[in-house]
């Protein structure tokens, strides 16, 4: 709370969070029959992927479509280009050009 007083550019609630996570928490007992510990992981990763897409509004197929056809044209250091904040990025650069 302390940090919230001494930087107003805090929220003090974490709404933003909670609301992202809710559907995670709704459907929990249906993820724990994820098949094995890699595929849970491989289904957080995408859960993660697609909430990125949502939160920064963008077309998850659109994007999922951009790096599948992308992906092995891509120098791996520079694999975070595929990340959807980037994309965005990259979108509203080819457009203003």
């Amino acid at each position: 709370l302390s940090d919230y007083l001494h930087n107003g550019n805090l929220q003090i609630d974490n709404n933003l969070v909670e609301n992202v996570i809710r559907p995670v928490a709704i459907g929990r007992k249906n993820y724990l029959f994820a098949g094995s510990h890699d595929a849970a992981q491989r289904a957080a990763m995408a859960y993660t992927f697609f909430a990125n897409c949502k939160k920064h509004d963008i077309n998850p197929y659109k994007w999922l479509k951009y790096v599948l056809e992308n992906i092995q044209s891509i120098n791996h250091k520079n694999i975070a280009d595929l990340y959807p904040h980037n994309y965005k990025k990259l979108i509203l650069d080819n457009v203003e050009e």
